[in-house]
């Protein structure tokens, strides 16, 4: 089989502060960065990404393999037309040139929205299929925080979408998205689809997998898959993107449309059952700290606080200053937060060189209401190119690249610093300059969920905080315009008009 593939990610949130220019996808964000042919084998190779676990069972099936472009840019506000038209137009036209070919497989995320366009994945999916004519199959991998619509369920075969979060199974769904599509080749079957939206937004910080409602979702998702249901696909949605068709939804393919609604209908039934069960304990900064340092008193293990609202995975800047400030005025000790990215700050540890003294205004350069620096003298502790791989569960062996990197000590609290976003998911984001996070006793993390899978193992507990920031643990305290009428934007929460 002769079968070509491509990947184009982003995750929008429409309320950030910043856009994802060319440059973003050229920097990749933690992500390979942009890449082109033949040379996208070594990109994402041992990388938990969806085309690179497709890449190793295509290889292992013995497929022929053409590649197009791969590319994933750190989540913030709408891409660029410019950036958006470019990278599609190349897509498009190196799968045209593959032609003729058994089968195309995309690696997309499923919350994208460009400048000119709402629905980015479903553009990408309608363009392909022009592309590519009726008959070939087209299988896409998707992120489960994936706003689905349904331009893009009409355009491909099968939406094959993640089922952890933390996201330690991107390549897996790569190599289920591949099997799925072997049994499409073998037997020559087109699926009936099923697809429906749910009524309410989810908090992404109550979506974690390994826990309720989310783990029975998905135990049961799994059963009902069949001979006769053979992919089914829950996505709680990413609930910070202002169109129609934003939230969660359920996707389902059969051998029979019967086959299809039915697994569709019991899963949709289920996640509208669990409403009242996507909710949590949300900590103000100064709450979070102290009750961090009264369990911390008694642990031999951190206490992780999660920065939720400047979470650089769902937007942010990864650069607001009030989880920062909390820890410095409640004098914790032993302490760690990170990333905050300041390139200015960086560039000036560096200049001074470790172990000067220099006085900074640290962070909010994006501005967000409520935020402000963190003004002091700081101890330049350690310095880094910010070159290095991270081999964690989530990131599973990425080689970041974020900069010059420095580690900053007001106090005993002690600030990771670079010059480009990536979320902080794994423990080497820390090492990297110098810090060990397993001698921490409270670690604050710019991440909703993702740490999760690097750090729940070595935490006392973990903390959910609100400090000021472009993506609210609540989406119902986003300014919305454009939803579709009748959603309610949060779980039990008020109802779009």
């Amino acid at each position: 089989m002769r079968i070509a593939f491509g990947g184009f990610l982003h995750e929008t949130n429409t309320f950030a502060p910043s856009k994802a220019g060319m440059e973003a996808f050229e920097q990749g964000g933690g992500w390979p960065v942009l890449t082109h042919g033949e040379a996208v084998f070594d990109a994402i190779r041992n990388v938990n990404v969806g085309a690179s676990g497709f890449v190793e069972a295509a290889t292992d099936g013995g497929w022929e393999l053409v590649p197009a472009l791969w590319c994933a840019a750190s989540p913030s506000a709408h891409v660029t037309e410019d950036a958006f038209e470019t990278i599609t137009n190349e897509l498009v036209a190196r799968l045209r040139a593959a032609l003729p070919v058994d089968a195309v497989f995309l690696d997309l995320h499923g919350a994208m929205v460009a400048e000119h366009v709402d629905d980015g994945e479903g553009e990408v999916l309608r363009r392909v299929r022009a592309a590519i004519g009726p008959d070939v199959p087209l299988v896409s991998s998707l992120d489960l925080h994936g706003n689905v619509t349904r331009l893009m369920v009409e355009s491909a075969d099968a939406l094959i979408a993640y089922r952890t979060y933390p996201h330690v199974d991107m390549a897996e769904t790569g190599r289920r998205s591949a099997s799925y599509l072997a049994g499409v080749l073998a037997s020559g079957r087109r699926d009936f689809k099923a697809f429906r939206q749910i009524p309410y937004l989810i908090p992404i910080a109550w979506q974690a997998t390994a826990t309720e409602p989310c783990r029975t979702i998905y135990d049961r998702l799994a059963a009902l898959e069949s001979e006769t249901v053979p992919t089914l696909s829950f996505l709680p949605g990413f609930p910070a993107a202002d169109f129609p068709d934003c939230g969660g939804s359920v996707v389902a393919y059969g051998t029979s449309q019967a086959a299809a609604d039915g697994a569709a209908d019991a899963i949709a039934a289920l996640v509208e059952h669990s409403e009242d069960a996507f909710r949590g304990r949300v900590f103000t900064p100064d709450e979070g700290v102290r009750e961090a340092m009264r369990i911390a008193a008694g642990a031999s293990r951190p206490v992780v606080i999660s920065d939720t609202q400047d979470n650089p995975g769902a937007g942010g800047d990864s650069e607001t200053m009030g989880m920062a400030q909390a820890l410095v005025d409640n004098r914790a000790t032993r302490a760690a937060i990170g990333v905050i990215v300041d390139p200015v700050a960086a560039a000036a540890a560096h200049a001074a060189g470790q172990g000067a003294t220099i006085r900074l205004a640290l962070g909010a350069r994006s501005r967000i209401p409520g935020d402000a620096p963190l003004e002091g003298e700081f101890t330049v502790e350690a310095l880094s190119d910010g070159s290095f791989v991270a081999p964690g569960p989530f990131y599973g062996g990425a080689r970041m690249k974020l900069g010059p990197c420095a580690c900053l000590r007001i106090g005993e609290v002690r600030i990771v610093v670079g010059s480009r976003k990536a979320q902080m998911a794994d423990q080497a984001m820390y090492r990297q300059v110098g810090i060990e996070p397993r001698e921490q006793a409270i670690l604050v993390n710019k991440s909703s969920v993702h740490f999760r899978a690097d750090f729940e193992p070595i935490a006392e507990a973990i903390l959910v905080c609100a400090a000021p920031g472009p993506m609210p643990v609540s989406p119902a305290s986003l300014p919305w315009r454009r939803l579709r009428p009748g959603l309610r934007t949060a779980p039990k929460g008020p109802v779009f008009a």
